[in-house]
């Protein structure tokens, strides 16, 4: 069995709203949230999805 799709990691600015076996990321500001998503796709290969504006996810399609 080959796993094609995954979320790779979560990063969010409310600890509250994550939890779970996926790394989880917690930031103090919006921007640094930004930031660490943006560099977690590019070191991930993933890609980056805002679920909310406290919640990003990075997924492998």
């Amino acid at each position: 069995m080959q796993i094609e799709k995954m979320i790779l990691a979560a990063i969010t600015t409310d600890g509250n709203k994550v939890m779970g076996g996926t790394p989880i990321f917690k930031c103090d500001t919006k921007e640094e949230m930004e930031s660490v998503a943006a560099n977690l796709e590019a070191i991930l290969d993933g890609i980056s999805h805002a679920l909310s504006d406290s919640l990003y996810i990075i997924v492998k399609h």
